[in-house]
């Protein structure tokens, strides 16, 4: 019987429109190493994301590609590359891998109703993106809305909970570490309101607090919100 090779594509780098510094992953570079695979392929994606647009053409090569589309991440599928990650028949991560999703972001300077067109446009491109998620996920958008308002990190478990990833890469070999480690997400906005909120109610003099404080009282709170910083 004839051993079957896996047909193997690489998205390793920032995802751009156009190359600048030769490390950037293209929609015209993709295209041309894709058409060159037949049949089902993996893709090994470890990226840091980049441009929506161009992610959103390579996400829908890969929808349209002839043959089973399986998506292994082993570092990192952020941003625009976690839209690329949805893309596959299946997405497996490693144990160690992360993936992040948040809103899209620009940069914009002119007047009033300039400005008003960015934001339009902004919640456009969200909408869109919110539609590969949920097709993967199933999750309301509602739901997907606040994980990209929180942006928001997830180890394998946890995106295998939320049903972003399908399953972990090496599970006969990370079965020990699997049973061990529980899921975890990080969310950038929940984490600076907690920290704000515990600096606010641990070491910040309150209102009602008489207008007299002692200097070794200032000290003392100084030296503690030193040592939790």
């Amino acid at each position: 019987m004839e051993e079957v090779v896996e047909q193997v594509l690489l998205l390793n780098g920032p995802i751009a429109s156009e190359s600048w510094f030769d490390d950037e992953v293209t929609p015209e570079i993709f295209k041309n190493e894709l058409e060159e695979k037949a049949g089902d392929i993996t893709v090994w994606i470890n990226s840091p994301g980049g441009d929506c647009i161009a992610a959103a053409q390579i996400y829908n090569m890969l929808k349209s590609h002839k043959g089973k589309v399986t998506i292994k991440v082993d570092g990192l599928a952020a941003s625009a590359a976690s839209v690329i990650a949805m893309a596959g028949d299946i997405m497996y991560m490693s144990p160690v891998s992360m993936l992040m999703i948040h809103n899209p972001e620009t940069m914009a300077i002119g007047n009033y109703e300039e400005l008003s067109k960015v934001i339009d446009m902004l919640t456009a491109v969200k909408d869109s993106i919110i539609n590969a998620y949920e097709l993967k996920t199933h999750l309301s958008r509602h739901k997907i809305s606040e994980l990209m308002d929180n942006e928001s990190w997830m180890d394998c478990k946890k995106a295998i909970e939320l049903k972003f990833c399908d399953g972990m890469l090496g599970r006969d070999d990370t079965e020990i570490m699997e049973n061990h480690f529980r899921p975890q997400i990080f969310e950038k906005n929940v984490v600076e309101k907690n920290l704000t909120n515990k600096l606010k109610d641990k070491y910040l003099i309150k209102k009602e607090e008489p207008v007299g404080v002692k200097v070794d009282d200032i000290y003392m709170r100084l030296n503690t919100i030193k040592k939790f910083i």
